[in-house]
């Protein structure tokens, strides 16, 4: 599932960098950025947009008097240099509110809230989209289905996703963080390297658990989330 977004910053050094969190961020589709508010008025006219990154203290027309033009059309979420605007930004339902300087890590965090709220309000044909997502590999974008999905391999900077119908993996361009934020059940990480599909275990064995012709190792460090889970689909 992908979430249209908006930057509105009327410092051009701020709206390069949301930019570029945005390009790093496999979800988002940036459908504009611009230096005022009233530009971009025209075009949640015309374009569907989920989600805008605004910010609060810009001439003209400033980010809480636009939040409140828009009403539900888009979701908002605040970028300012300013902590004292925190709690109007929340009064006109804000999803989220991130103080200057922003790092990738708080705009990622940032972004899932958002992601999630878009599944929680999705229509059963846009749940049934989300069960596939596009990654970059290269120079392509490669669709590839949740379900067929055994595990992630995170390798830096890049992943591997190990397919069931595919005897090499995608090599894709994002980070196991990112990739997490991006998952939910049946997947769990199991290892600083590994992301699992649960529903593609075919045994576990002290440390390790088994998927097709694979083994893995389960961490320490994140034993004790894998076992509670292994637990609920356990027959006593």
């Amino acid at each position: 599932m992908n979430l249209n977004c908006l930057i509105i910053d009327d410092e051009p050094l701020a709206v390069e960098l949301l930019e570029s969190y945005v390009r790093r961020t496999p979800f988002l589709a940036l459908k504009g950025a611009f230096t005022s508010a009233f530009e971009a008025l025209g075009v949640l006219e015309k374009e569907p947009v989920d989600l805008v990154f605004l910010d609060i203290q810009m001439p003209e027309l400033n980010g809480l008097e636009f939040s409140r033009l828009i009403g539900e059309r888009a979701k908002v979420i605040f970028t300012t240099a300013f902590e004292q605007y925190a709690v109007e930004g929340f009064k006109v339902d804000a999803l989220d509110y991130l103080l200057k300087p922003i790092s990738y890590p708080e705009f990622l965090k940032a972004a899932h809230k958002a992601l999630r709220w878009k599944e929680l309000n999705a229509s059963p044909s846009e749940r049934e989209a989300a069960d596939a997502l596009f990654v970059r590999s290269g120079n392509r974008l490669v669709k590839v289905q949740l379900s067929s999905i055994l595990y992630i391999e995170g390798m830096q900077d890049y992943v591997k996703i190990h397919l069931d119908n595919s005897p090499q993996p995608v090599v894709a361009l994002v980070t196991m963080k990112d990739f997490e934020g991006m998952l939910s059940s049946p997947f769990i990480r199991i290892h600083r390297s590994y992301i699992i599909n649960l529903d593609k275990v075919t045994m576990v064995e002290r440390n390790r658990v088994f998927l097709g012709s694979d083994w893995l190792s389960v961490s320490d460090s994140y034993k004790e989330q894998f076992l509670q889970e292994i637990n609920r689909k356990t027959l006593k």
